[in-house]
Parts: C-alpha cells; structure tokens; sequence
C-alpha cells in the first residue's frame, strides 16, 4: 500500500505492517475520543515514526496514487478528530 504522510513524502507499506499499525491506531483514536491531549501527541507520533521506519520511500520523482493519506506530525487533535471515521486513521484490512 502507498501511504503519504502530509508535508513529507510517499512510502510503501507491506500488508503485514498493518495489524502494528492498526494497534497503535486504535489506541490514538481512544485518546482522541477521550479528549487525551497528551496520549495523542505520543500516539501519533509513535503511529509515524513506524510508518516511516516500516515503509519504503517512495522517491521524490515518483507520483503514485496514495491508498492512504495520514496528516501531518504537527496536525492537533482537533484536525485529527475531523478525519477520523470509525476504523480511525487506518482501515482494518
């Protein structure tokens, strides 16, 4: 899967990464819930630091369709909670 991360850049992600990802993004949309300021700050980070150390990136030249868009690390709770669905950031495969 081609993930972006708003602000910097394309990735690609194996489908064995996401059941990783989908823990950490459950419990981010816990803390958003909840109003956890904190929790979220630490959650999301954590959440794009594995995608970044998981994924491959993608080069700068290279414009494929992202099959997932995450915002960027300095986006707040607020803007995070407005892209929210149900699954959270991140569809259960």
């Amino acid at each position: 899967m081609i993930v972006r991360i708003m602000g910097e850049g394309q990735v690609r992600l194996a489908d064995s990464h996401f059941t990783e990802l989908n823990e950490l993004d459950d419990e981010l949309l816990a803390e958003v819930r909840s109003g956890d300021g904190d929790g979220f700050r630490r959650t999301f980070h954590a959440l794009l630091a594995r995608v970044r150390e998981l994924g491959e990136p993608l080069a700068d030249d290279v414009l494929e369709p992202s099959e997932l868009i995450l915002p960027a690390r300095d986006a707040t709770l607020e803007e995070v909670r407005a892209l929210l669905n149900d699954e959270g950031l991140i569809p259960t495969p």
